[in-house]
């Protein structure tokens, strides 16, 4: 039986190729070309280029084109492109770089890696040899910055998240809302993807830096400054929102029983580890930090390297059904702290909210709640674990 071609593979997960341009007319053609040899089903994006662009896209009549009348930045052009890759039918993109540091050779990767994957909600970035001498030591500087961000925002080590050179699922991405239009998209993109429950993931691929044809129009300062707001905001967006919804979603789906049967009792966590988490939880939870009690948690688990879901399952001891009790046993732990003798009731609480009356009391009776809380389940739990662990194994070797 005779194997597929590329184009033919292509052609199978509806898949095109989409080229983004602005002011590469040296480099240009030879893309397209090298393009040509394994698909038609090309879409090129003019982004307002100034030089010879149009009139070399002249001679290729046969191919999808569009043109801005002013240049709108990259991410703009991706997102034209990947809309009317939808309008036509396909299913996934390939984008590549027209300023020739890409080798279109590679696409068979691309589409090969999607054709063997069980998964097919998948979004490929080449991956490029960083430490080859021709690559600028700005863009390998660059994309250590942006790799680090990524794994921040999602959990996910990826060793180049800046390659143009990509394989997009876009029928799983039109749904989704993106606010950037220049190269900050392409962290945009990947990081909502990778929210959205699309895999992620590298493929090696060839590259180029030929600077005497090569063309950059990222801006250093401008760029690297959208860049660094995006992921400023992506980062709130990720503890404030995202682990949180994540870790709700597991503990919804498993349940309580498998939850402490699965994460809590059959993590391969350390007793100490598990122990700290907990006691971090009960902590931040007994806190009086309302309202930042998930992200902080999130971000201190992830800083000390702790179990994240168990210190964000015990960070709920205030949740709104416990939060009467919490606010009396910390006014109550305040008094005994600063020597008073006021009388707190859980209706005054309900009514007339106690504890702003005696803001000072509750802040410190709630610290000092949080640490002997925090100290003594932590301890405890300690040897509970411990206990457990000991008497795992000796079952085991029985």
């Amino acid at each position: 039986m005779m194997e597929k071609t590329t184009e033919q593979k292509l052609n199978n997960v509806q898949c095109c190729v989409i080229i983004p341009t602005f002011n590469n007319q040296k480099t240009l053609q030879k893309v397209i070309d090298g393009v040509l040899l394994y698909t038609k089903n090309i879409i090129i994006v003019n982004d307002g280029s100034t030089d010879s662009t149009s009139e070399i896209l002249k001679a290729y009549p046969q191919i999808e084109q569009l043109h801005l009348p002013e240049n709108k930045g990259k991410g703009n052009a991706l997102r034209l492109g990947f809309k009317h890759a939808d309008s036509l039918g396909y299913h996934y993109a390939i984008t590549i770089d027209s300023d020739g540091q890409h080798f279109p050779e590679d696409i068979p990767v691309f589409i090969n890696t999607l054709e063997k994957a069980e998964n097919k909600n998948l979004l490929l970035i080449g991956a490029r040899n960083m430490n080859q001498e021709s690559v600028p030591k700005k863009s390998s500087f660059g994309n250590k910055f942006s790799n680090f961000w990524f794994w921040a925002e999602t959990g996910i080590k990826l060793q180049d998240t800046q390659s143009g050179f990509r394989l997009y699922p876009i029928h799983h991405l039109k749904h989704l809302k993106f606010y950037t239009s220049k190269f900050e998209f392409e962290i945009e993109v990947i990081v909502k993807a990778a929210w959205d429950g699309v895999t992620v993931k590298n493929i090696p691929i060839n590259i180029l830096y030929d600077e005497t044809e090569r063309v950059s129009h990222f801006r250093p300062l401008k760029d690297f400054t959208r860049i660094s707001i995006l992921n400023t905001w992506l980062v709130i967006v990720t503890f404030l929102c995202i682990k949180p919804r994540n870790i709700y979603r597991r503990f919804k789906k498993k349940g309580i029983k498998r939850f402490i049967v699965e994460d809590f009792l059959g993590n391969q966590d350390s007793p100490r580890k598990k122990a700290t988490s907990i006691a971090l939880g009960i902590f931040i939870g007994l806190s009086p930090l309302w309202g930042f009690h998930t992200v902080i948690v999130l971000f201190l688990a992830l800083v000390l390297n702790l179990n994240k879901a168990i210190a964000f399952a015990f960070s709920n001891v205030s949740i709104p059904p416990f939060i009467p009790f919490v606010v009396l046993a910390s006014l109550y732990m305040g008094n005994a702290v600063l020597g008073l003798d006021h009388t707190y009731t859980l209706t005054d609480i309900s009514m007339d909210f106690e504890a702003l009356k005696h803001l000072k009391t509750y802040i410190i009776g709630s610290i000092s709640l949080a640490v002997v809380a925090s100290l003594s389940l932590g301890l405890l739990s300690y040897f509970l674990l411990l206990l457990f662990k000991n008497k795992k194994v000796t079952t085991a070797n029985a």
